[in-house]
C-alpha cells in the first residue's frame, strides 16, 4: 500500500447506500460458447455492467468502470462523461472493442472484453492513449461495484497483495467469489461503502487516492485500484468461484494464457458455429449484419449447468430503479413463452441442438399437474406465481415441431400432460401474454387451439387415440366460438369501424346484451393510476394478438374478421418512427416511462415494442405481401451493438434522459424475444410462409 494512506483497516460508512443495477439499455452481450465457462457479461454506456455466474440468471455485479484524473485535480468519470462507440471485435462473435474519448479530444480509452472458453474468468485488455500530450499528466483508476449473487446488500470486499507481488481486488458472498487483479500490479488499492468511502468518494472530495482501506462489509461495497500508466496498456482478469482460491486460479490462469491467445479460441468457437448455421443474409436489408449479430445473442441467452434454459434478458429494465437489496428477477428469468420463441428463433437459424436441450429442460421443468410456473429460475424454483394458458401451449408445440423433424423421441407423456391442463383450464385463461388480465384471449386461444391439435397428432401417434380425439373436439369447439367470445360489434376506437377483435373478454361477447351491455364491461388496466384504472371497457381495447390466428394458420389473412380488426389496432396502436413502423402492446397500456421520460415505478405510459413489428412482417408474409419495410424497421431499432430493445421512444427528444424517437428505452435491451421474432422473420421471408405455423393448421390456407 502507498505511504499517502491516511487510513488503514476496515473501511469507513457502513453499510454504503442503498444499492440499485445498472441500466438496461445494453449495448453488447457476451459469453464464451464453450460450456466450460460459465460466464456471461454485459455493456452499457460504454462500461461493463452485470456479470453472471455460476448461472445465466445470477448477476455478481452492478458495473466496472474507470475514473481519470488530471493533472489540476478534476476527474472524469468514464459511464457519464466520456464518449463511446462499440464495435464487434469480429461480426458474428459476441467480443467488444469499446471506445472512450474525451469530449475534448485529450485521451482516449479502449477496452476489448471477452471471456475465457476454458475457464470462469473474464478479460479486458486497456489501452489508454494520450491524445494531447500538453494536457498531461493523467492517472488512471478502475472503479468496480460488485454485487454477489444477485444482491447488492451483504457483500464483502478485501484488497490484498501476495509475496510475489500480485494484487487483487477480492469480493465475496456466501459461496461465490469474484478476483480481479491485472498484468501489471497496481499503484494503490481500496474497499469501500458506495458513497460513504468508494474511490468515487475519495477522487470528488480529495481530487486524490487518499484511502487504502483494506476491507470492507458486510455491505454495499466498492473497489478502487489505481493502474500503472507507464506501461500504456494492460490486461484486467476477473476470476469467478466458489472460493477466494478458485477465484484466484481462474485469474491467474487466464492472464497466463494472454488476452490474444484466449480471444482467438473465443472467436474460433464463435464462427464454426456460426459456419454450420443458414445464410439467411439475402432475407435481410443489410446484408445479414443483424441476423448473424441476433443469432449470437440470442444463444448468449441460454445457460450452461442446465443446457436448454434461456432468459429473457440479460438486463434489468429499468435498473437503476431497481432495488437491489435483495434477490430480484429483472428479466434474468425463464419464461416459458420466451423459451419457446428464443429455440423456434435458433431452429429458424439452423441450430439444431439447443431447441432440442430446450424441450428436454422444459420436461424436467414441468408441473405434476402439467403446466408450467409463470417464471422461474434457471434451477426451476417459482419467481412469479401465475398462471397463462399460451405458456403451457407453446411447449406443446415445441415438441410437435421438434418431433416432426425427427430431432426428438415420442414426447407424448408429457404432452398428454400439458393438453389434459389446457382442456382442464380452458378456454378463459388467467393472465394473457401481457400477463396482466383473465379472460378470453384471441391471441392465447390460437396458441391453445395449435397446441390441443398437435398434442391430438401426437398422442394418436403412440397408444392413446382416445386422447387425440379429445384433444381435437376440444380444439376444433374453442376454434368455432373464438368470434363469439372475443369478436365486438361495439367498438368505439375507430369511427364507421365498431367491429374488432378485442385485446381480451372478461365476459365474452356472446353473453352480453341489453342487461349488461358490453360497453360497461370495464377491463382493469395495470401501471395506471388509480383514476384511470377502469376506464376502458373491454369493447374499446385492442391488441395485435388477433394475428396469431393467421400466423398460426387458425384463419386465413383475408378473413373478414381480421380485415375488420386490422384498421383499428393500427388506428390506436401504430405508429410511424424514424426508423419505420412499429406498435404499442395495446391502446391504453401503462408499461413503460412516465410522459416526461421518468423511468418506469409501478406507473407510466406504454411505449413501442419492435417485436410487434416482426409480427405485422409474419401476417404480411401470410398475406403474400411485402415485407421490406418491417425488416429494415427491425435492423434500425438495433442500437450500435446490434440489440434490439424491448420497448423505443415515441416522443420528441430528452437528450438529458438519453430517449430518442425511434431508439430504446429504459426497458429491457436486448430483449431475447425480438431478436428470435426478426431471425424468424427473415426465415418465413426465405420460405414464403410463417416459419413456426404448423402444418396440419395450414391446410386450406394457401
Amino acid at each position: 500500500m502507498s505511504d499517502k494512506s491516511i487510513f488503514h483497516g476496515h473501511a469507513l460508512g457502513m453499510p454504503g447506500l442503498a444499492p440499485d443495477w445498472a441500466p438496461s439499455h445494453k449495448t453488447g452481450v457476451g459469453t464464451a460458447l464453450s460450456a466450460r465457462s460459465r460466464v456471461w457479461f454485459t455493456i452499457a454506456d460504454g462500461v461493463l455492467t452485470e456479470c453472471y455466474y455460476p448461472r445465466v440468471d445470477t448477476p455478481n455485479m452492478r458495473d466496472l468502470q474507470f475514473l481519470i484524473l488530471d493533472a489540476n485535480g478534476g476527474f472524469q468519470e468514464e459511464r457519464r462523461d466520456l464518449v463511446h462507440t462499440v464495435r464487434w471485435i469480429e461480426e458474428g462473435v459476441p467480443a467488444y472493442l469499446i471506445m472512450s474519448e474525451d469530449p475534448g479530444k485529450r485521451f482516449r480509452l479502449t477496452k476489448q472484453i471477452c471471456t475465457d472458453s476454458e475457464r470462469d474468468s473474464l478479460l479486458i485488455h486497456l489501452h489508454f492513449e494520450v491524445l494531447s500530450p500538453e494536457e498531461g499528466p493523467y492517472r488512471l483508476f478502475l472503479l468496480w461495484a460488485p454485487q454477489i449473487g444477485n444482491t447488492g446488500m451483504g457483500n464483502h470486499a478485501v484488497c490484498q497483495r501476495e509475496p510475489d507481488g500480485t494484487d487483487w481486488c477480492l469480493a465475496c458472498r456466501d459461496d461465490i467469489t469474484v478476483a480481479l487483479t491485472g498484468t501489471t500490479p497496481f499503484v494503490r488499492m481500496s474497499a469501500g461503502y458506495v458513497g460513504a468511502s468508494d474511490g468515487w468518494q475519495d477522487l470528488h472530495y480529495h481530487h486524490d487516492m487518499h484511502w487504502t482501506f483494506s476491507e470492507a462489509g458486510p455491505g454495499h461495497v466498492a473497489l478502487t485500484a489505481e493502474l500503472d500508466l507507464g506501461v500504456g496498456e494492460c490486461t484486467l482478469a476477473l476470476g469467478f468461484g466458489a472460493s477466494h482460491e478458485q477465484a484466484m486460479a481462474h485469474a491467474r490462469f487466464s492472464l497466463t494464457r494472454g488476452f490474444i491467445s484466449i480471444l482467438r479460441e473465443y472467436s474460433r468457437e464463435w464462427l464454426s458455429y456460426q459456419t454450420d448455421l443458414l445464410d439467411l443474409s439475402p432475407s435481410s436489408e443489410d446484408h445479414g449484419k443483424l441476423y448473424r449479430r441476433s443469432v449470437a445473442i440470442l444463444r448468449c441467452h441460454f445457460d450452461k449447468e442446465e443446457p436448454g434454459a434461456g432468459v429473457a434478458s440479460l438486463s434489468i429494465p429499468w435498473g437503476e430503479q431497481s432495488d437491489a437489496t435483495s434477490a430480484q428477477g429483472g428479466y434474468h428469468l425463464v419464461w416459458p413463452r420466451d423459451l419457446y420463441h428464443l429455440s423456434m428463433g435458433l431452429l429458424a437459424a439452423g441450430d439444431r441442438d439447443t431447441p432440442v436441450q430446450t424441450w428436454h429442460y422444459l420436461q424436467r421443468r414441468q408441473n405434476a399437474d402439467g403446466s408450467w410456473p409463470q417464471n422461474f429460475w434457471v434451477d426451476g424454483t417459482p419467481y412469479w406465481r401465475g398462471l397463462q394458458l399460451d405458456e403451457v401451449a407453446y411447449p406443446i408445440l415445441l415438441a410437435w415441431r421438434l418431433f416432426q423433424e425427427s430431432l426428438i423421441p415420442d414426447p407424448s407423456d408429457t404432452v398428454h400432460r400439458a393438453a389434459d391442463f389446457l382442456v382442464s383450464q380452458g378456454p378463459v385463461t388467467p393472465q394473457d401474454r401481457w400477463e396482466e388480465n383473465r379472460g378470453y384471449s384471441p391471441q392465447t386461444l390460437a396458441v391453445v387451439v395449435a397446441a390441443l391439435r398437435a398434442a391430438s397428432q401426437l398422442c394418436d401417434s403412440k397408444k392413446g387415440k382416445a386422447w387425440g380425439c379429445n384433444y381435437h373436439q376440444v380444439a376444433d369447439s374453442w376454434d368455432q366460438r373464438i368470434e363469439e367470445w372475443t369478436f365486438t360489434h361495439c367498438g368505439r376506437l375507430l369511427p364507421g369501424h365498431p367491429d374488432h377483435y378485442e385485446r381480451i373478454a372478461q365476459i365474452p361477447v356472446i353473453d352480453t346484451g341489453e342487461h349488461l351491455p358490453e360497453c360497461r364491461i370495464f377491463l382493469p388496466i395495470r401501471n395506471l393510476p388509480p383514476e384511470a384504472i377502469h376506464s376502458h371497457s373491454q369493447c374499446c381495447v385492442v391488441d395485435g394478438g388477433f394475428l396469431s390466428l393467421v400466423r398460426l394458420g387458425l384463419r386465413r389473412p383475408d378473413d373478414p374478421h381480421v380485415l375488420k380488426t386490422l384498421p383499428v389496432w393500427d388506428a390506436v396502436c401504430r405508429w410511424e418512427t424514424p426508423c419505420g413502423p412499429c406498435w404499442y402492446r395495446y391502446n391504453g397500456d401503462g408499461y413503460g416511462e412516465h410522459g416526461d421520460g421518468d423511468p418506469f415505478d409501478g406507473l407510466g405510459q406504454g411505449r413501442l415494442w419492435p417485436l410487434l413489428t416482426g409480427e405485422r412482417g409474419h401476417f404480411s408474409i401470410a398475406a403474400g405481401e411485402e415485407v421490406t419495410s418491417y425488416i429494415r424497421a427491425l435492423e434500425c431499432f438495433a442500437n450500435e451493438g446490434g440489440c434490439i430493445p424491448e420497448q423505443i421512444w415515441d416522443q420528441a427528444a430528452i437528450p438529458a434522459k438519453g430517449l430518442y424517437p425511434g431508439r430504446g428505452t429504459g426497458s429491457a435491451t436486448p430483449l431475447a424475444w425480438a431478436h428470435a421474432e426478426y431471425i424468424r422473420l427473415l426465415r418465413s421471408r426465405k420460405d414464403g410462409v410463417p416459419f413456426d405455423r404448423p402444418a396440419f393448421n395450414a391446410e386450406g390456407l394457401a
